[in-house]
């Protein structure tokens, strides 16, 4: 039985848990050839054993460009193509306005932003007629959430790239969408409820469904966004957010 993404080439960066991990499990199981990132080796290592068939680790920095380089030259070397990406990685930190510094704006700015930018520009030469790239945004670019303003930038500054690229991407026929996740039990939100007492429940209060998201939620619409089922939709936000925002 043909599967949706039967020898597909998919690249996903911050794939190493997470959001990143179970769409990198998705993708693989069915059927795509997967290349992840994540800047730490041992976490990469087994997120590689976790996802299985075949899928292939690139340890790197998408902020630093010539990790990017390797990675692109790794693909170009097995496959000379590349069919789907998937911008995830990013970083979120919290700062009121009167404590945010020069090295909180540029480590956001350097992961979130640059690293967003670059990995799709450097994907570019190895993208085929038709392909697909997808951006990881929050719902935060769209939210005035306290202490978030600098990583709620990046996002809303994410959601503007995917309208922007798809007018300058669409005489390839590539498509350009943002998925946008509210309140999900990654690892990173696991940690964050365990420093602060009570953000669970509040966070659920937010929330119309009244429980927070599963990464398994968000992979699925990205995989939907990489697929023929998807075809007419370009330079749009999907939210997964429980209907956070609309309600």
């Amino acid at each position: 039985m043909t599967k949706r993404f039967d020898h597909k080439v998919v690249v996903i960066t911050g794939g190493s848990d997470g959001i990143g991990l179970e769409t990198a499990k998705r993708f693989a199981a069915e059927g795509a050839h997967v290349y992840i990132t994540a800047r730490r080796q041992e976490p990469l290592e087994q997120a590689i054993k976790d996802i299985g068939n075949g899928a292939v680790g690139v340890q790197g920095d998408v902020a630093i460009a010539a990790d990017l380089d390797r990675l692109y030259q790794r693909i170009q070397q097995d496959h000379g193509r590349i069919d789907v990406v998937f911008a995830n990685a990013g970083i979120s930190e919290t700062a009121a306005l009167e404590a945010i510094d020069e090295t909180h704006l540029e480590r956001l700015f350097d992961v979130n932003l640059k690293g967003t930018v670059f990995t799709v520009q450097k994907a570019l030469p190895l993208m085929t007629a038709g392909g697909t790239v997808i951006l990881a945004g929050s719902v935060a670019g769209s939210k005035g959430i306290g202490n978030l303003s600098i990583y709620s930038a990046t996002k809303a500054a994410i959601r503007s790239f995917a309208r922007t690229w798809t007018t300058d991407l669409k005489s390839r026929g590539i498509r350009v969408n943002t998925v946008s996740p509210g309140m999900i039990l990654t690892p990173s939100m696991e940690k964050y409820l365990q420093q602060n007492s009570g953000a669970e429940e509040a966070l659920k209060q937010m929330t119309p469904f009244g429980r927070l998201g599963q990464t398994d939620e968000v992979a699925k619409v990205v995989l939907f966004l990489a697929s023929d089922d998807s075809g007419f939709i370009a330079g749009e936000e999907l939210l997964v957010d429980g209907g956070v925002l609309a309600v």
